[in-house]
């Protein structure tokens, strides 16, 4: 993949894909506040190369999921706003996407300056299954621009017309954000240094079983906590009492327990949990082995023995990939085990270990609860896109800036 440093950009346009989905919460007031402004910040350093560079910088991005249509709530607004906080330059927001006003917003912009598009998700066309019709928005983009950088790791999975298709249309590179991620991830799925431990979690073991079937076959260990653990204890034959289980997936973890010792990789569970009357931050809560939780109570949290038991596996460790939270890390009783581990992967890095947070809710909880960013080698920005890469897929965001 060519960098920004291939390219002429002075006095050209430059669409920058950008990913800037980030938590907005809802004001008294109405108006909308930045929750999370950690892909927005990740952003900053390609979109400030290039204006420094003298180019006229146009910022492609989405929020949510409108489907399609126009919508108020999901407006670009208070990413345009932080954007140029952070940059110290002013970031005009166009009141389309490829309409009059994001026409005439480019046309007007001179060298050094930055623009954005409004949300590309009020174009149904951004995300359509269809070739054509996606294409076709790929044009209209590519009028607005003379060169194209892909710089959304979190979009980089997805087939759309301004992740895909555009780079088809102009003379394209690859944003600092997108190549210190593929870098890294080429690092930890093609030459990891070993012991090679990968920590899981999340809600659902459906969601990562491709991930799970394709690093049995890489990892030293792994280590398996978060919602997801409940249907693993199950499959080892433990009642989980009211605890998230797959059922249907049961047999599926069983399946990988066999897998793991038969290849000699240690998969890690939980030793005791804790458990609460309710999903709520002010439920009746308390420690239990795995063996000795009871109906009427689920997990919400890996307990303190499980917290040293991973902490110990991951000690040695040379590079860790940590993708998923041990618990409801959002509810301070139940975000212990999740600071724990996130603190005995700190420790690791703290050695010269290769530190990965593979983004989404890990990279939340990192900045949730107050722990240094930079006592990891690299937090993603794209849970989904290195969930598949995790998983050996080829992502078409990142194939197609290999092409010419």
């Amino acid at each position: 993949m060519k960098s920004i440093d291939h390219l002429e950009v002075a006095g050209k346009r430059v669409l920058v894909r950008s990913d800037l989905n980030v938590p907005l919460a809802t004001e008294p007031d109405g108006s909308r506040r930045i929750t999370d402004d950690g892909r927005i910040r990740a952003s900053v350093a390609t979109i400030k190369a290039l204006s420094d560079r003298g180019a006229r910088v146009v910022v492609m991005a989405h929020l949510g999921r409108p489907g399609g249509q126009v919508k108020a709530e999901y407006s670009l607004r208070p990413a345009a706003d932080r954007l140029a906080e952070l940059l110290g330059r002013p970031v005009t927001l166009a009141a389309d996407v490829v309409g009059e006003s994001a026409q005439t917003v480019v046309a007007g912009l001179t060298d050094g300056d930055v623009a954005m598009l409004e949300n590309l998700r009020f174009e149904a066309a951004e995300t359509s299954k269809d070739d054509a019709v996606r294409t076709e928005l790929a044009h209209q983009l590519a009028r607005l621009g003379d060169l194209y950088v892909s710089d959304g790791f979190g979009v980089v999975h997805r087939k759309q017309a301004s992740v895909y298709d555009i780079a088809k249309l102009l003379p394209h590179a690859a944003g600092g954000l997108v190549l210190a991620e593929a870098r890294v991830f080429g690092t930890v799925l093609g030459d990891p240094e070993r012991p090679y431990v990968v920590v899981l979690g999340g809600s659902k073991v459906s969601d990562k079983l491709g991930v799970i079937g394709n690093l049995l076959g890489q990892v030293d260990r792994l280590l398996v906590g978060g919602g997801m653990c409940f249907t693993f204890l199950a499959a080892q034959g433990f009642e989980v009492g009211d605890s998230l289980l797959e059922v249907d997936q049961v047999a599926t973890c069983k399946g990988f327990l066999e897998q793991a010792a038969a290849t000699g990789v240690e998969l890690a569970l939980p030793v005791d949990v804790v458990v609460a009357r309710s999903f709520s931050a002010d439920s009746e809560n308390k420690v239990v082995g795995v063996h000795e939780i009871e109906p009427g109570w689920r997990g919400l949290d890996i307990g303190p023995e499980s917290a040293e038991l991973f902490a110990d596996r991951l000690a040695d460790a040379r590079t860790v990939v940590w993708n998923g939270p041990m618990g409801v890390f959002e509810m301070a009783p139940f975000a212990a085990g999740t600071r724990a581990v996130a603190e005995a992967i700190i420790a690791c890095g703290a050695t010269g270990a290769m530190t990965v947070v593979g983004g989404g809710d890990s990279a939340a909880a990192v900045r949730l609860l107050g722990l240094p960013e930079d006592g990891f080698t690299h937090i993603s920005t794209g849970g989904g896109a290195s969930l598949e890469l995790l998983e050996g897929k080829t992502l078409p965001g990142l194939a197609v800036l290999e092409e010419a």
